[in-house]
């Protein structure tokens, strides 16, 4: 393609944790002061109930209140884009429709997950859901969660979609991500902590990330001197991340460590996740803090008071209203 097609969405965007009190419940003076500590550390968009925000355990009314609370501290200093949806079509259609209504930006919709459709189902998902609304639509192929991926031929049909403008790739297939660039005007977002550069140094757009919840500084330094053509400052950024992605990334969920870490920091109030997310069991936190140890000049995450509380983080809750799931 000859230009590099409008970006609706932001470069640095955080997968949001939604931070909980200790019994379970939605800790929304929390959701804002963490949101507010993002932006103002780079975010420029702000994906909230997605596979990190536990979008599988909030219910659509907390997801809706998520967008209101974004949108309010935000004062647009970034896009909210609302993820989850559901595997269930007419589900997703009339939470992303709610959505719209209250003023989102985007949404970013998973291919549905349990009942692994055929690539023919999955486009016809995609499809009804950008019919439904006039928002830009990121497309999340994630094959390791959702046990089907989005093939080639079907992104390729997807993206003759008006409304459909980008993907979120934790497929981390980058040939495939090279042919998708070259034969249709998708955006696309790096989905994978641990591949944010190299996607971007084959022509993705930006990042959705978790490990941003703890700094978004460094995944901005990288994205500013990608977009100048400065590899080296990039690539520095990049190897001084890698301890902090290990970390977040590669041990238990990535909420579970984040929420920990953040705790650890005090940056939220308590490390809740609803179940069946728990913290960490004692020998998990210590391979967390292991890694931690190893964490030099990463902008926004200095540990030298790093206090973590495998007792607050222990064990998951049962919130009071069961989830979106019905």
């Amino acid at each position: 393609m000859s230009h590099a097609p409008d970006n609706p969405f932001g470069q640095v965007l955080v997968a949001l944790v939604t931070p909980m009190t200790p019994d379970g419940e939605v800790d929304w003076a929390g959701v804002e002061k963490h949101i507010d500590d993002v932006i103002t550390n780079g975010a420029d968009g702000i994906v909230v109930s997605g596979t990190t925000g536990e979008t599988s355990t909030l219910t659509d009314a907390e997801k809706l209140r998520l967008i209101e609370v974004a949108k309010s501290v935000s004062a647009g200093r970034a896009k909210i884009i609302q993820a989850g949806g559901s595997n269930e079509t007419a589900h997703a259609i009339q939470l992303y429709k709610k959505s719209e209504q209250i003023g989102i930006d985007g949404i970013m919709v998973v291919t549905p997950y349990y009942n692994k459709p055929t690539q023919s189902g999955i486009l016809t998902h995609f499809r009804l859901i950008a019919d439904s609304t006039d928002l830009p639509v990121i497309l999340y192929d994630i094959p390791g969660r959702t046990g089907v991926p989005i093939k080639y031929e079907t992104l390729l049909r997807a993206a003759k979609h008006p409304n459909i403008r980008a993907v979120k790739d934790a497929k981390g297939d980058f040939a495939e991500v090279s042919r998708v660039l070259n034969n249709t005007d998708l955006l696309y977002f790096s989905g994978d902590d641990a591949n944010v550069l190299p996607h971007l140094a084959i022509g993705a757009s930006g990042l959705i990330g978790v490990t941003a919840n703890i700094t978004s500084r460094p995944y901005r330094t990288i994205v500013d001197a990608v977009n100048r053509g400065d590899l080296k400052t990039a690539t520095e950024q990049h190897k001084k991340l890698e301890p902090l992605v290990r970390a977040v990334m590669t041990h238990i969920p990535g909420t579970v460590s984040a929420k920990y870490i953040l705790h650890g920091l005090g940056r939220i109030g308590s490390p809740r996740v609803r179940l069946p997310l728990v913290g960490p069991e004692d020998f998990e936190a210590a391979i967390i803090e292991q890694e931690l140890d190893l964490v030099r000049d990463v902008d926004g995450a200095d540990f030298s008071n790093f206090r973590p509380d495998r007792n607050a983080a222990a064990g998951g809750a049962l919130p009071k209203v069961a989830g979106a799931t019905r």
